[in-house]
């Protein structure tokens, strides 16, 4: 019998679809903080889920820069801070679908060390 394996892009998919069902479920009411990434840059941003708008975000298309750790260290702390000044303390993470490890983490490492509570 064959094995049936499952791409890359489709098992992302279903991890971020469990992500937000857990988020519906739970009825959360803090704002959600994105990180996604392509090849060559990272995104992040803070969603308020209840108003649709983004609250805050940073990318390294803006510092004009290739996504690395270093630079996504830089971005964690940028979303930080700037949710800070806008009185967001707590957030919820989401990954959009993508492992925790490497940019990912680095965002997530850098903007819990300037004080964002996730």
């Amino acid at each position: 019998m064959k094995k049936i394996s499952i791409d890359r892009a489709y098992r992302k998919s279903l991890r971020h679809t469990r992500l937000l069902n857990k988020l519906k479920r739970e009825g959360n009411t803090k704002p959600r903080f994105i990180v996604s990434k392509s090849n060559t840059n990272i995104f992040a941003q803070i969603f308020d889920d209840n108003t649709n708008k983004v609250l805050a975000s940073s990318n390294s298309v803006q510092l004009k820069k290739s996504a690395n750790i270093s630079v996504a260290k830089e971005i964690g702390q940028k979303i930080a801070v700037a949710a800070l000044a806008q009185g967001i303390k707590e957030v919820v993470f989401d990954r959009t679908g993508n492992k925790f490890h490497g940019r990912i983490k680095a965002v997530a490492d850098a903007a819990r060390e300037k004080g964002l509570v996730f």
